[in-house]
């Protein structure tokens, strides 16, 4: 009979097991347009805003058509400013217009638009990749913890990465605090589902609860 621990972690993932990714409608592959929509979503979920509000503007962003650095950096800066608002984002929508804006062009200038060579010139070493990332205006470290936790399904040298955020999630369940447990507990589940799960605990009490509801626990 599983124990309480491996019994929580079951339910977690079972009931929200889904990556931010999944959950903006990004089918993450290695390839520069999604990448590059990840990169933008990990901008939204980096401010203190709710996570549903960042997902509904990274969908908001892409049904404005500014899906790829290019159609970021050539849009008006009121077209971003609309399409943020359009998701609800309009606490920071300004400033984070202008940032997206940065952004874009900064990818374009360095890495020609492609993440991949960004990825290439880390060589393997995750905090130097994690300090790239935070070149790009409004991605600090939590912007880049973001990035990195949903980026590990398809750039396994990031895996298995369980960041601070999602190790708040695995206290809130009372699990334990390390990573390789938490690893064990998951058995097969892929470690950036396992993170998205925990993440989720961490900043919605209400997964919590549930969790340990369902558990048993």
């Amino acid at each position: 009979m599983a124990g309480r621990d491996e019994r929580v972690v079951r339910a977690l993932v079972a009931a929200h097991g889904l990556t931010y990714a999944e959950e903006a409608g990004i089918r993450l592959k290695d390839t520069p347009q999604p990448l590059y929509r990840l990169l933008v979503l990990a901008h939204l979920l980096s401010a203190r805003i709710r996570g549903s509000v960042a997902v509904a503007t990274a969908r908001a962003l892409h049904e404005a058509g500014l899906r790829d650095p290019a159609r970021m950096a050539g849009a008006a800066w009121q077209q971003r400013v609309d399409a943020l608002g359009r998701g609800g984002y309009r606490r920071y929508d300004e400033r984070t217009a202008t940032q997206l804006g940065d952004s874009a062009d900064l990818l374009k200038e360095h890495w020609g638009g492609d993440l991949r060579r960004l990825r290439a010139e880390a060589d393997g070493d995750i905090g130097e990749l994690r300090g790239l990332l935070q070149e790009f205006p409004g991605i600090g470290p939590a912007g880049a913890d973001i990035f990195l936790r949903e980026v590990q399904r398809v750039w396994p040298e990031v895996a298995p990465f369980l960041d601070r955020k999602a190790l708040e999630g695995a206290a809130r369940l009372e699990l334990p605090s390390d990573p390789d447990r938490l690893l064990d507990l998951a058995g097969t589940v892929e470690p950036a589902v396992l993170a998205a799960a925990l993440v989720r605990a961490a900043t919605d009490k209400h997964v919590a609860e549930d969790t340990v509801r369902r558990a048993g626990s």
